[in-house]
């Protein structure tokens, strides 16, 4: 939460050089406070266990979330029993006259295809842009990052040639962003996915920020500096044994996938892996919320007003 300090305090430009959270005497007094609402676009298979790994992250903020699941109409997922979907999903035509401060769109085991050769694509394309209007802010992670980099910066995606997989060091780039406050200069992030993102490609766009890099695993975090978009192109809310599962289960089905990097003890499968990034997941999720409860309106609906 925001700190509340006098406004002719001679410390706030230090602390608001340094990012700090700050709320203002005069601000705070008439200050109306709501719940931070999110739309949770959910495209993985095993939607229970995502949402397990976001909620615990959300639920660590002081701050009251309301979290509403989105699912596609278009493709239904075989590895959900529709009742679950039913009951606790909603749809864009269930969502279309609400509005929301942020929207999360989830990674999903389609990477290797070209984005229109996915049979849901234009109904995510369709979700993006009435996000526009109706969500102050996009958080995508790996292929939800990839869709918005492609749809809303033409950014492509690369096929690598192998599985980038494991938990790679990720460098620090742009160290005076609120959304990397508290982080060291350099952290670990698991990476499970066939392409890239290119710096390059992104450092075309001006507007795009590479928060965070891996010199094996290339850009792991990019925001857009205008709109506050977020494209976290890793997994930071991966559980402990997450890779793990992935690795066993590509091993049955007679997948080449290598033993994923500095994630086993000793690099052995035997041994149970440990999960070191958990404290960068809660703190970089924090920090996305924190960020957005100070910039969103208070009044949702003027997101939908024409800019003058």
């Amino acid at each position: 939460m925001p700190i509340k300090i006098q406004s002719d305090l001679p410390a706030r430009e230090v602390l608001e050089n340094e990012n700090v959270d700050l709320i203002i005497s005069d601000r705070a007094v008439i200050q109306d406070i709501r719940p931070i609402k999110l739309l949770f676009l959910n495209l993985m298979p095993k939607k229970e266990e995502t949402e397990i790994q976001f909620a615990r992250l959300l639920g660590n903020s002081p701050l009251q979330i309301e979290l509403t699941l989105m699912t596609t109409a278009s493709y239904k997922p075989r590895n959900t029993e529709p009742g679950y979907l039913r009951r606790f999903y909603r749809s864009l035509d269930d969502v279309k006259d609400d509005y929301f401060d942020g929207i999360i769109i989830t990674g999903a085991p389609v990477e290797t295809l070209d984005f229109e050769n996915v049979n849901y694509w234009q109904e995510l394309v369709t979700i993006m842009e009435w996000s526009r209007h109706h969500c102050f802010r996009r958080l995508g992670i790996c292929w939800g990052g990839q869709a918005m980099l492609y749809h809303f910066h033409h950014i492509q995606k690369h096929m690598i040639g192998h599985k980038q997989f494991g938990v790679f060091d990720h460098k620090l780039t742009e160290t005076k962003s609120r959304l990397m406050k508290g982080f060291t200069d350099s952290f670990p992030m698991p990476v499970s996915r066939y392409t890239e993102n290119r710096s390059e490609e992104i450092n075309k766009h001006p507007y795009l920020e590479v928060l965070a890099e891996s010199p094996d695993a290339g850009p792991g975090i990019v925001r857009h500096q205008d709109t506050g978009d977020l494209f976290v192109l890793n997994h930071l809310e991966y559980d402990a044994d997450t890779l793990a599962a992935e690795y066993n289960r590509d091993q049955k089905e007679g997948l080449e996938t290598p033993v994923p990097l500095n994630y086993f003890p000793d690099n052995n499968p035997a041994h149970a892996p440990i999960n070191y990034w958990r404290p960068f997941a809660f703190l970089f999720i924090t920090n996305w919320i924190h960020d957005l409860y100070q910039a969103t309106p208070f009044d949702l609906t003027t997101l939908d007003q024409p800019k003058s």
